[in-house]
This record gives C-alpha cells, structure tokens and sequence, in this order.
C-alpha cells in the first residue's frame, strides 16, 4: 500500500516542524505550503489537509478565500487546528469571541462516537495557546467536544468530512492520539 500524503497548510503557525513531525510519526508522508500559495487543486496528491494554527486573525475571508475554496472543493478529510478550525467555521458563518488567554493543557470532553476519539478517554487534557473562542458551531457543522472556556473545543461538519480543534494537536499524548483517529479517515 503506498504511503498517504497529507497537505499541511502553513498559516504561520509557530509549530510546524511538531506538527509535520506527529503525521509523519503516524506513518503519512506531509508537505506543506504556506497560505498564501495554496494550489488550486489537489490534483490527487493528498488524501487529506491539515491547517494550521494562524497568525493572521481567522476572521480576515479575503486572504483565506482561496484556502476555503481548495477546502470546501477538495473531497478529502480535513482538520483544522486551533487558527485552522477558527477560519473554517468563520467562513461557515460562525463568529469568534475574546476569552480568557489560555496557556498550557487543558481538559475538554469529547463525544466518545466520534472516529476522530477513538484512542483516547472520555477526557482529554490538550494544549492550549491563544484568546479567541469558538462559541457556538456554525450551520452545517456540530460541536463534538467542549470545556469550561469553549463550547466548541473540537467540531464536525454533517457530512463527517472537516474537524477542528481549538487545541493544538502537534503536542501532548492526548493530541498524538486525536491525529491517530484523524489518520484512519483517510487511509
């Protein structure tokens, strides 16, 4: 069986050798690209994308236009980390809100019947960095996952194709873990 490749998008996140590092620890081949030079179209070289955690704030839909479009065009599993799900639930409609600044791990629950949780417990304790909240999820999409400071810890489009996670997966066991659940949708 050949190897799955994963088209890690860079959206200036701050780690995307950890993160680059976790698929290719789960036996997937990654290449990424920097935001701004998104390709139009797989053209059937991944099987999935992964969006990174951003520097420019989720809530800018010009400059992440072209992303959402090779995204929502695309027809393989996507997750969006931290930044990454922000903008994919922005562009859904969603609306983002100032919260606590949050540094460190943090426990959220997860809906157990989701494949994204197989590997891990009811609850998990995932990494944390940054002060924008998800509060609700928008139309077409449903929380999965949620903690004290964020309904929205981690969310599933109805069609079971785009997860987020408000936490930043390329750290801690538990986040490993989530990305192995991710890893068997596309494989």
């Amino acid at each position: 069986m050949a190897q799955s490749r994963v088209l890690v998008v860079n959206n200036g996140t701050l780690s995307l050798k950890q993160l680059r590092a976790r698929f290719e620890k789960l036996g997937s081949r990654t290449d990424a690209v920097d935001v701004a030079s998104v390709p139009a179209t797989l053209g059937g070289r991944y099987q999935a994308i992964v969006l990174s955690g951003t520097k420019v704030r989720a809530c800018d839909t010009a400059f992440y236009r072209p992303l959402v479009d090779l995204v929502m065009g695309s027809g393989v599993p996507v997750l969006g980390i931290c930044g990454g799900m922000q903008l994919m639930a922005v562009a859904a409609g969603g609306r983002l809100a100032e919260g606590p600044q949050r540094v460190g791990g943090y426990d959220a629950q997860v809906d157990k019947e989701e494949p994204l949780f197989t590997y891990v417990k009811p609850t998990v304790t995932v990494f944390h960095r940054h002060t924008l909240y998800l509060r609700e999820a928008p139309e077409g999409f449903r929380s999965i996952g949620r903690s004290g400071h964020a309904p929205v810890e981690f969310l599933r489009s109805d069609d079971g194709r785009i997860f987020g996670s408000q936490a930043h997966l390329e750290f801690r066991s538990d986040g490993l873990e989530i990305l192995r659940g991710f890893a068997q949708l596309y494989r």
